[in-house]
């Protein structure tokens, strides 16, 4: 459940998307590398750099620069399960995007950096070129090289067919922001349907809340010394596939990958400092199914996938529900959408928190000139009553600025799947200044 990235209206399913490494040229295995962790210190000139930069941008360069500059502030009301984690939490974030259009716009140079610096968490300070993007476009289809963002999937509570991207984890435990992934895309438009190719040559591995963090785990992962099943590693290449149409009211696709899994198996370890959680990345392959039918003011979703691989049993997991959106409610000039979703995994609970969960919540669009819109969820499991619950709010103050509203909370018992989250519910209040 997110907003779109400049804008002060929720993104639905349709709208929705939410340590670099450069082979080098001179011999260096840039792979025994360890993950570059800059510091808040390190960081700080940067932010302040591009801060300045963002807000005395010459006029000349407003139809190429775009972004926005936040001040995010979190309050957590309950006491941490571990030491070091504070009860309030402040940081800044700036995230420009340039591009350049040449050869009568059939070409785009396209740069989308973000940066946050944080002032408890170190893992959270941090930054990323979510996109640098060469694109062509062309009648046929379109050619993509580059850093990039994709997003697949329609439903609401979770995107299980959305597999190209790694999640950036330190920004929202929503898991919707992205970390830029280095592709080539082609992209086939036919009368038949739209149909993806991606080669994948390098692997971005997850991001999680360091030792002073709140949202993480009892014990600490240690992104430094991440395994891999396969012995290439992040340098492992990777293949995705997705063909899309619309078929009447139906809007149709299949997704096909063979990789290194996005999502890591987290295992006990015994570290220099004491237990500790290392991230292992196994090889999958992945086929995944997305429908959606608009008609009236409903909207039918459906995600579905099946994931196997030499170290992962088989297993089908899917997630589908309905909106229905009530236009001008209570004879207003609201519109209101209540969304209610079953997510199911057959791996059960021991393979995924939402194997057989309820999301039911609402979406509200106010349609008044600040652009005002809210959206209420929760997520409940159905044998143990354990419930993720969430609230997001927006409010634009003029035509530059944003108001968002966040609120977390993690209801469970000392022995579910979220217990070590029990006590990290959390409310954000973010400002935003787009430019």
């Amino acid at each position: 459940m997110a907003v779109g990235r400049y804008g002060g209206k929720p993104r639905d399913a349709r709208q929705s998307r939410t340590a670099t490494g450069i082979e080098s040229k001179v011999g260096l295995d840039v792979t025994a590398l360890p993950p570059y962790r800059p510091t808040a210190r390190r960081l700080l000139p940067w932010a302040a750099a591009l801060c300045l930069a963002a807000l005395f941008t010459p006029t000349t360069l407003e139809a190429q620069l775009q972004g926005r500059l936040g001040i995010e502030a979190r309050a957590f009301p309950m006491n941490p399960l571990h030491e070091g984690a504070d009860h309030m939490n402040g940081s800044v974030s700036i995230e420009p995007e340039w591009y350049k259009d040449f050869d009568r716009r059939r070409q785009r140079i396209l740069v989308h950096a973000f940066l946050r610096v944080d002032g408890n968490d170190d893992a959270r300070t941090h930054f990323d070129l979510r996109e640098l993007m060469w694109e062509r476009v062309d009648r046929w289809g379109e050619v993509r090289i580059g850093l990039g963002l994709v997003f697949w999937g329609v439903t609401e509570s979770q995107h299980l067919v959305d597999v190209v991207n790694q999640t950036d984890l330190v920004e929202n435990p929503d898991g919707e922001d992205k970390l830029g992934q280095p592709m080539l895309n082609l992209r086939l438009f036919q009368r038949w349907g739209t149909l993806d190719l991606f080669v994948l040559p390098f692997f971005r591995e997850r991001t999680f809340p360091g030792a002073n963090g709140r949202l993480r785990p009892p014990l600490v992962v240690d992104t430094d010394n991440a395994q891999y099943e396969s012995s290439a590693g992040r340098t492992h290449l990777d293949f995705a596939l997705r063909w899309s149409h619309m078929l009447g009211e139906w809007d149709v696709g299949v997704s096909a990958f063979r990789g290194t899994n996005r999502d890591p198996l987290l295992i006990p370890t015994q570290g220099s400092d004491g237990p500790m959680l290392t991230p292992f990345y196994q090889q999958i392959n992945q086929i995944g199914l997305d429908l959606q039918r608009t008609f009236g003011g409903w909207l039918w979703k459906l995600e579905a996938i099946t994931r196997s691989g030499e170290t992962l049993d088989r297993f089908l997991a899917f997630t589908g529900g309905i909106e229905y959106t009530f236009v001008g409610a209570f004879g207003s000039n609201m519109d209101v959408g209540v969304l209610t979703e079953y997510l199911y995994d057959s791996r059960g609970r021991t393979g995924s928190p939402f194997a057989n969960d309820i999301f039911v919540g609402s979406r509200i669009a106010f349609n008044d000139v600040q652009s005002t819109d809210l959206l209420v969820g929760g997520i409940v499991d159905q044998r143990t009553g354990e419930t993720l619950f969430s609230v997001e709010g927006n409010h634009r103050l003029g035509s530059d600025w944003l108001l968002s509203i966040e609120v977390r909370a993690f209801i469970a018992g000392s022995s579910d799947t979220f217990a070590g989250f029990r006590r990290d519910g959390y409310v954000q209040v973010e400002l935003n200044r787009f430019f």
